[in-house]
């Protein structure tokens, strides 16, 4: 029976593994780690195809571990105990090492049932999870292990590994096979940093390839139908979302129209409208706000056009909301004010609405002369100073005037009224 593409593919040695530099690299600390022959319970944390599960395997070969793996979506703690009862016994002479795929799946009960093995030394479990272990993994657990980030990995180094899962389907291959000179770069880069997107195309097109003159001959063409959306990291509800939502919105904040696109269009590929609009709708009160107010209804116009669109066509009211916002003025007097007054009403400090602001029924009961209110429009400019705050928070400024030209008219606008120099 022949042995299972990715099986094959799959690095056994610590200098075969593409990536992870930081993790991996003479000197570093998991290498040593892994190279003094550690025990030690891990979470390894990061995007799929990026080396996690080969690099445990590397770790059960150096400890001389029997390798088992769980996936958390399936298994349960019926099936590690079942795993435990092998210690000690034939089938696991040096211990065992529990490589437990998508911990973020157990729940805090099943998740603090596994510290008992841990603490027992029964077992060196290592867990993956693509999702932030900070957020998802009990924080017991994570206290009794290392945990370390492995990143998507660069086309430079993807390339590495689309060469030997092309070397090796040439070798299993019944007739002669060859591939066009830029298949390599282009797989490397589609596979947007997932290793095992990219080598499982190379196998893909190994399989669907017609012979041509007795050989097979890949080609990028066929490379780019199978390959369609595989370089985008997208889990709706995940961390990668909510890592391109901040891309977006900080992107608009930073004035910078080109990556603003970008991550908008990581949500368009994906289908995702909702998360944009809401983006979007958020920045221009929150980033652009005053310094230029007709922001907020020219983006709601390009959401609600979108919504009525739908895809492909929404791409464009959004792509047009999107440029202006990061191409507007910019100030955050809006959200500054407003989070201060909520703070202020959270810490307590509210007081009693002023006499003279009170609802205006007091007026047609006959206490008029008690609530002495003010109307502004019957004054000069359609101003009167008065105290609206309660006199607990009587002087308290929470508006700032932004340095941007909108703001500082309104400024000038105000001092004037009010005869301030």
């Amino acid at each position: 029976m022949r042995q299972p593409f990715a099986d094959a593919i799959r690095p056994e040695t610590l200098e075969d593994v593409v990536g992870q530099p930081h993790l991996l690299a003479p000197g570093a600390v998991l290498r040593r780690l892994i190279e003094h022959g550690t025990e030690t319970n891990m979470v390894f944390y990061g995007p799929s195809g990026t080396g996690k599960t080969t690099v445990a395997n590397i770790i059960a070969k150096r400890t001389q571990k029997a390798l088992r793996r769980l996936n958390a979506t399936t298994a349960s703690l019926q099936d590690v105990k079942e795993i435990l009862s092998e210690v000690g016994t034939l089938t696991a002479p040096g211990g065992v090492l529990l490589y437990l795929d998508e911990i973020q799946y157990f729940n805090k009960k099943q998740q603090q049932s596994l510290l008992e093995f841990m603490e027992s030394g029964q077992i060196t479990l290592i867990a993956s999870t693509t999702e932030n272990p900070y957020f998802y993994i009990y924080g017991a657990l994570l206290s009794r292990s290392a945990v370390f980030e492995f990143k998507a990995v660069s086309p430079e180094e993807t390339k590495k590994a689309v060469l030997r899962a092309l070397e090796l389907v040439k070798a299993r291959s019944a007739l002669p096979l060859e591939w066009e000179a830029e298949l390599p770069d282009y797989l490397a880069a589609s596979g947007g940093g997932d290793v095992r997107k990219a080598v499982s195309a190379v196998e893909l097109l190994a399989e669907a390839a017609m012979p041509k003159d007795g050989t097979l001959f890949l080609t990028r063409a066929d490379a780019e139908q199978i390959t369609v959306k595989s370089g985008m990291r997208y889990d709706r509800g995940g961390d990668a979302n909510y890592d391109n939502a901040s891309a977006l919105m900080k992107s608009l904040r930073g004035s910078d129209p080109d990556a603003a696109l970008h991550y908008l269009a990581r949500f368009l590929e994906a289908g995702d409208l909702i998360t944009p609009c809401r983006r979007l709708l958020c920045s221009a009160s929150e980033d652009i706000g005053l310094a230029y107010p007709q922001a907020a209804a020219i983006v709601n116009a390009c959401v609600d056009t979108a919504t009525r669109l739908g895809l492909p066509e929404a791409r464009l009211p959004l792509a047009q909301a999107a440029i202006l916002l990061a191409t507007a003025p910019k100030s955050n007097s809006v959200v500054t004010a407003i989070d201060k007054a909520m703070k202020d009403v959270r810490a307590g400090k509210s007081g009693d609405v002023p006499r003279h602001l009170q609802n205006v029924h007091a007026d047609t009961t006959g206490f008029e002369h008690e609530q002495h209110y003010k109307y502004p429009h019957s004054y000069p400019r359609h101003w009167v100073e008065q105290q609206y705050l309660p006199d607990t928070l009587r002087g308290t400024r929470y508006y700032e005037w932004g340095d941007n030209r909108a703001e500082q008219a309104a400024k000038a606008y105000w001092k004037d009224i009010r005869g301030e120099r």
